[in-house]
């Protein structure tokens, strides 16, 4: 492992040790979905638990944290994708709302990522 790399992961985690000591649990979140073959972009607004479909695909948000002193702030949510016909997903972990490539969606139709959660 490269030292700019072991700086980055160090970095990461210690941002993630910090953010999870003071994170709100919220009741639900936004998620944002693009179809690239056709260009079209659906918004779902999903309690934590729900689920969505769009074209071939099933987004479930399962969860939605924000930081505490910032509640419009930075957005983590784990979800999970699952496309149809398959039995495993095709995504499913943490993704945050100001870094969506850190943890993406690899899908050669679809891109899924988070926008904010439901503070009210």
């Amino acid at each position: 492992m490269t030292v700019v790399w072991r700086s980055f992961v160090a970095l990461f985690l210690s941002a993630s040790a910090s953010f999870a000591q003071s994170a709100e649990t919220a009741t639900g979140g936004t998620l944002r979905v693009l179809d690239k073959t056709n260009g079209t972009v659906s918004d779902f607004d999903l309690a934590s638990g729900q689920s969505a479909q769009k074209g071939l695909i099933s987004v479930q948000l399962r969860e939605c944290r924000y930081p505490t002193s910032n509640p419009t702030g930075d957005a983590f949510a784990l979800i999970t994708v699952r496309a149809q016909g398959a039995n495993d997903p095709v995504f499913d972990g943490w993704m945050i709302a100001s870094a969506p490539a850190l943890n993406a969606l690899e899908h050669p139709r679809y891109d899924v990522w988070v926008l904010r959660c439901k503070t009210s």
